[in-house]
């Protein structure tokens, strides 16, 4: 049976959770899900998340740095939203492997748009082509519409995983996105079937991931690979908004326009 306190804090994560899917459904930066609170633990869930755990990862990932916390994350005692160390440890892992995938993307995308890579198809029903130029500029050069059916789509996938129970901060491992079929079957997520599940939509990484130790490693190969990513596409901005900030990159073309503001300051859906 659950001490008393745990009820007071399903409250507060029943709330969060509903703020979380307001914002997601007004079309909010999908990222903006990811700073919110859990639903209510299942009674079967028990956290794993703690300073040691972090530690011992920190090893794994790199041995020769180690684990480096000098802001005392790991240790605060109430932090995140008022929820304990164990969530808001949960909460930090989750986000950093978010980002480090959403930078994986970004980099290869970068690479494969600065060299003029694109769909066979035309951009629109219209026939409109390809934007061309440096990436950011393609960005810039999309119609609205487009810009806003992958803010929407990201922010459909956030509102899901968000949603299904354990959440990443009561028990579900970080980064481990719900099957949409799974979900789907114990009446969850959305309320229709989904052919294919957003990672290993085909079943081929299941079979090459098939021991507990192949996909321990390759959860570490995924934390440095977004790591390393974050830090890359980051590179790739600066250098082309400050020329010779990053030495290493001097061919990427400059940039006009402003990263910090995507839709050129007009936020209008229905513009």
């Amino acid at each position: 049976r659950w001490p008393r306190s745990i009820f007071g804090t399903q409250a507060k994560l029943k709330a969060a959770e509903t703020r979380m899917k307001l914002a997601v459904a007004l079309a909010v930066l999908p990222a903006a899900a990811a700073f919110v609170g859990p639903a209510a633990p299942a009674a079967e869930v028990r956290m794993q998340e703690s300073k040691s755990d972090l530690e011992a990862l920190a090893k794994g990932l790199n041995p020769t740095i180690g684990f480096w916390d000098p802001l005392n994350v790991a240790g605060a005692s109430g932090s995140l939203y008022g929820f304990n160390n164990e969530q808001t440890i949960a909460w930090y892992r989750q986000a950093e492997i978010k980002h480090g995938r959403v930078a994986m993307a970004a980099f290869v995308g970068y690479c494969v748009q600065a060299n003029g890579g694109h769909w066979a198809t035309k951009m629109t029903l219209g026939g409109a082509d390809w934007p061309s130029g440096s990436p950011p500029e393609q960005w810039d050069a999309l119609p609205a519409a487009s810009k806003w059916q992958i803010i929407l789509f990201v922010g459909m996938l956030e509102l899901f995983d968000e949603s299904v129970a354990p959440h990443y901060m009561m028990g579900r491992k970080p980064g481990m996105f719900p099957s949409f079929s799974d979900a789907y079957a114990e009446g969850e997520g959305y309320p229709h079937p989904v052919p294919f599940d957003l990672f290993d939509p085909f079943g081929s990484l299941r079979k090459m991931m098939d021991t507990e130790e192949k996909r321990a490693r390759g959860r570490l190969v995924e934390i440095n690979n977004g790591r390393a990513a974050m830090l890359g596409i980051f590179g790739f901005m600066a250098a082309s908004k400050i020329d010779g900030s990053v030495p290493a990159l001097s061919f990427i073309k400059p940039y006009a326009g402003n990263y910090m503001s995507p839709f050129e300051g007009n936020y209008d859906l229905f513009a």
